[in-house]
């Protein structure tokens, strides 16, 4: 289309004039089939029903008069009224369904073979009444010269067969079988009769199905059409399962070994298929003398036949594994394997340098088999490992793992990415072998291959840091200098797409990090970039899902100094954000800490500067923080946090009494009558509490122990590494694994283990400020006091300035009142808003 002309260029002569009103008439007839699409007054008034009938009389009424589509309406809505009144639907409305089916068209007959089946499973009348109302329509139109039409009523035909009785299966639907299967009915009326075979096998005897129904299937899998041998070929399996070993031995199997030789090359692959489905029925003789030759030669025959028996023999490559292995010889054994091998590169030889659109259909349509084919090997490649026994991977395997890594369709790595993991379980101490293609696979262009890998991200890194044994200590992923760039680039790259759920779980997947790689690493490479996408990123769970894996990083690292930096910009850069959004995240961030943390350390650091957001301008704050102060109450022990009690209950009132917003009122209203209706823990167990006092009584122990095992890496480095410290070191270690192990299930059901510990900051720099807790241990209680000497710093020059005496965090801790208002984080952007933290003296 041109664009009009310039205004003053326009030609309003009459040839053009004319012009412009055959385009009008264009449009007019454009426009003509949307007026003829609406309803006449005559046609409207035919379509109207009177409001005043009832639903029974409504849908007699519409089943009668109406049209086709208030017919179809009524029969889809024949479950609910069935529900509704049984008795007079069977009475008046069912009658009328069975008329207009007899001449309904496919909408319909589509849509009462849904309603049929839907009732049957609703279970609204008796087996008995269904029998007699439905069973005989459903047989009716079993032969419908629509094939979707017959298909769907076939499938509400074997639904129903599971729960009739017995007599009523042997003389509704056996006894006219016999007939239906027969050569000289049609075809499409003998399908219909393999597929009602092969149900009926389990719901009589062994000698009723000698007698009566083995004879059907031996025709039927001789009949002179194909797709009558391939269905009933395909059956013969339910039939197996139903007649018993001997049985299957003598009949079925000499049918399966016939038709395995049959013309028909998907005969032959239903044959193959079932043959392979079977395999543990059939002993070991019959597997070696009578399977194998037949597997064999069809192997063999496969690369000159349809590349559909390809896909169907690579996808069935791991059964036959499993269910011919010990049989193959050694010469045998490796054969197949070489196939296999053969498999996994089909399509890849041939190279063309063709543009896509001057590829002839016949070989785009190969090569998307070729696909397939090498997809399918991917999916069995766990069992390939089993088949030539994991010792044996990097010789037999490796190079084909590696082809399958570096396919250049994106099926054939997703489906590789998928079996990562079991690949990864069966190498187990030779894992190692495999680093590289974890690599490959995070870089992979394709997110698609990204987000299949990442399913089991965690459990995958696990073995590699221990080499596939639980048992070892030393970390073996400090050999693989990339994998830290990999998961750093990954990150950006799912944080570029517009996948923001790819994203989500990979930052989830991303708390288990501590356990794999070094504290001091994820400070430097992932700390940062989880503030950056809390404070940035546009997608809540994804902001949400960056907020807890930065929560557990933060339990996990190991230097206090490095603890203290991320708590001061939690607050500073959250709570006391310019940007409502970002004191948002900062309540969902207070939410973790309370779900992960022990009760004493939100109580330290992060109550106070929670409950300031009372005072909070935006109502959406302070609405989200009234839902969180329950949880904010049960993380005081009462009379050690008495003092925090007294600031709650104030904050809480001057809500009560100065709160505008009605909104937020009456959320405070109904937060107010559940904080009165919770009831205090106290500081000595109680046994209403005891699971979870219990629970934060190890969150507690485990904190403390980082704290010593930071002091003893210290002093290990100052003493040159001597052999008490060396002792000392590993006890700790030792003690906060056992721990860690006891509560591991607490974290969303994610191992992770505590080699890399928790972490409990250290007090403020006053020396005089007591931070004592009790530790449960063997029916004894100890006192540990953070004012010990083991839990300062070396020396005051040894702190960075930003934690200098001068500048301490906002403290909480039990058993004292100080708090202190943190220093500006020194935003470029913002100028965060001040917490006035009043100091309060504790009760004793």
């Amino acid at each position: 289309m041109h664009p009009p002309p310039p205004a003053a260029a326009m030609d309003f002569s009459q040839n053009s004039l004319f012009g412009y009103m055959e385009d009008l008439q264009e449009l007019t007839i454009i426009e003509r089939p949307v007026r003829r699409s609406l309803k006449t007054p005559e046609e409207i008034e035919r379509l109207t029903v009177d409001e005043d009938l009832s639903d029974i009389e409504r849908a007699v009424y519409l089943l009668s008069a109406g049209q086709d589509v208030q017919g179809t309406s009524v029969i889809a809505n024949l479950p609910f009224l069935m529900r509704q009144n049984p008795t007079e639907t069977l009475r008046r409305v069912l009658p009328k369904v069975r008329e207009a089916l007899h001449v309904a068209g496919v909408e319909m007959q589509l849509t009462a073979a849904m309603s049929f089946l839907t009732i049957l499973q609703d279970e609204s009348v008796s087996i008995h009444a269904y029998t007699h109302s439905f069973l005989q329509v459903i047989l009716l139109h079993l032969e419908h010269r629509d094939t979707g039409v017959s298909n769907a009523w076939l499938e509400t035909l074997l639904s129903v067969i599971e729960v009739l009785p017995k007599e009523t299966l042997r003389h509704e639907i056996l006894n006219p079988l016999v007939s239906k299967a027969q050569l000289s009915q049609t075809v499409q009326s003998r399908l219909v009769s393999c597929k009602i075979l092969g149900k009926l096998t389990n719901k009589f005897d062994a000698h009723t199905i000698k007698r009566e129904i083995l004879p059907l299937v031996k025709s039927l899998c001789q009949d002179v059409e194909y797709e009558v041998r391939s269905c009933m070929c395909r059956q013969l399996e339910n039939i197996a399962q139903g007649i018993g070993t001997e049985l299957t031995k003598n009949v079925v199997l000499p049918e399966l070994i016939e038709l395995s030789r049959d013309e028909g090359s998907s005969v032959r692959l239903a044959a193959f298929e079932t043959l392979v489905n079977l395999l543990d029925i059939f002993d070991t003789d019959d597997r070696s003398q009578t399977i194998l030759p037949l597997v064999k030669s069809f192997c063999e025959k496969s690369f000159k036949a349809d590349e559909s028996i390809l896909i169907s023999l690579s996808f069935h490559l791991g059964k036959l594994c499993h269910g011919l292995y010990g049989i193959f010889t050694p010469d045998q054994h490796l054969r197949f394997l070489e196939f296999y091998k053969k498999l996994c590169t089909l399509g890849l030889q041939q190279e063309n340098g063709h543009n896509e659109n001057q590829i002839p259909p016949q070989i785009l349509e190969q090569e998307k088999k070729y696909i397939s084919v090498r997809k399918n090997c991917a999916y069995n490649f766990p069992a390939m490992i089993v088949f030539v026994d994991p010792k044996n991977f990097h010789m037999e395997l490796y190079s084909t793992f590696f082809c399958l890594c570096h396919d250049p369709e994106v099926p054939v790595r997703y489906t590789i990415a998928i079996c990562f993991y079991e690949v990864s379980k069966l190498l187990n101490s030779g894992v190692y072998l495999i680093h590289k293609e974890l690599i490959t696979l995070l870089q992979d262009e394709s997110l698609e291959v990204l987000d299949a890998l990442i399913d089991h991200l965690p459990e995958i890194l696990e073995l590699m840091s221990t080499g596939g044994e639980s048992s070892v200590q030393e970390n073996k992923l400090s050999s693989l200098p990339d994998l830290i760039p990999a998961l750093t680039a990954a990150e950006q790259r799912a944080a570029a797409s517009l996948k923001w759920r790819t994203h989500e779980k990979l930052l989830q997947k991303y708390a288990c990090l501590p356990h794999v790689i070094s504290s001091d690493q994820i400070y430097y490479r992932f700390l940062q970039r989880m503030f950056t996408i809390m404070m940035t990123n546009n997608v809540l769970p994804v902001q949400k899902a960056a907020s807890r894996t930065l929560c557990i990083f933060l339990r996990y690292n190991r230097k206090q100094e490095q603890r203290h930096e991320v708590i001061q910009k939690l607050i500073e850069q959250l709570g006391q954000g310019k940007s409502y959004w970002n004191r948002l995240r900062f309540l969902d961030t207070c939410e973790f800490i309370i779900e992960i943390f022990s009760k004493s350390f939100f109580c330290k650091y992060f109550f106070l500067p929670a409950i300031e957001l009372t005072h909070d301008p935006v109502a959406n704050v302070r609405m989200k923080l009234c839902y969180l102060l329950p949880k904010v109450k049960s993380t005081l022990k009462i009379p050690a946090d008495k003092h925090l009690l007294q600031q709650l209950e104030m904050c809480v009132r001057k809500l009560l009494c100065q709160e505008k917003d009605k909104d937020v009122l009456a959320i405070v209203k109904r937060t107010v009558l559940e904080l009165d209706r919770m009831e205090m823990s106290m500081d000595a167990f109680q046994k209403k509490f005891y699971e979870k006092d219990l629970l934060d009584q190890e969150k507690e122990r485990e904190e403390l122990l980082l704290l010593e095992m930071e002091q003893l890496e210290k002093e290990k480095q100052q003493n040159d590494g001597r052999p008490m410290s060396d002792k000392m070191f590993e006890k700790k270690r030792k003690e906060i694994k056992k721990s860690k192990l006891i509560r591991s299930q607490s974290f969303n059901n994610q191992a992770f283990h505590a080699k890399y510990g928790n972490l409990e900051k250290c007090a403020s720099k006053s020396s005089t400020t007591g931070y004592t807790t009790s530790v449960s241990g063997l029916g004894k209680t100890s006192v540990l006091s953070l004012t010990d000497d083991s839990f300062r710093t070396r020396n005051a020059s040894s702190v960075p300035s930003s934690f200098s005496p001068n500048t301490p965090l906002p403290s909480t801790s039990r058993g004292t009142g100080n708090s202190v208002d943190p220093k500006s984080s020194g935003s470029k952007d913002t100028q965060p808003r001040k917490a006035t933290l009043k100091s309060r003296k504790s009760n004793p």
